[in-house]
């Protein structure tokens, strides 16, 4: 189920899935966010983080986000990311736990180091500000 998760999510990634998030994410989906203290919860709300925050580390020089590495387990994986903010190098992990529908019920996100967690805040507020 995992699997055929991750290659749904890495079309989305490169905008490819007609669906978009609506198809990967279950409806009571909660999101914890590197930048926000409390977890975020339901598909609406997790669709804007989402949205901004795949806009936000796009990537500088038109796009230089890249999955470095998979590991994955039961419904469970862990994707490792490198991009850059604002000149700033950013390393992170997704870690992206699924249903058995095979739909998103759990996805966090954390980044390194703290140069980058502050790019990406500031990028994030000013994306959500501008509603997502």
């Amino acid at each position: 189920m995992i699997d055929d998760l991750i290659a749904r999510w890495h079309r989305y990634m490169d905008g490819e899935l007609a669906g978009g998030l609506d198809e990967l994410l279950a409806d009571d989906v909660v999101f914890y966010s590197p930048v926000v203290f409390t977890p975020q919860r339901g598909k609406e709300i997790t669709t804007q983080y989402l949205a901004a925050a795949s806009r936000a580390l796009g990537g500088d020089d038109g796009g230089t986000f890249r999955y470095t590495k998979e590991v994955v387990s039961g419904n469970t994986a862990v994707l490792e990311f490198e991009t850059s903010v604002d000149g700033k190098y950013v390393n992170g992990v997704d870690i992206v736990t699924c249903d058995d529908g095979g739909r998103i019920v759990e996805f966090r996100v954390m980044i390194r180091p703290l140069q980058a967690i502050q790019a990406v805040h500031e990028q994030m507020g000013r994306m959500l500000a501008a509603g997502g």
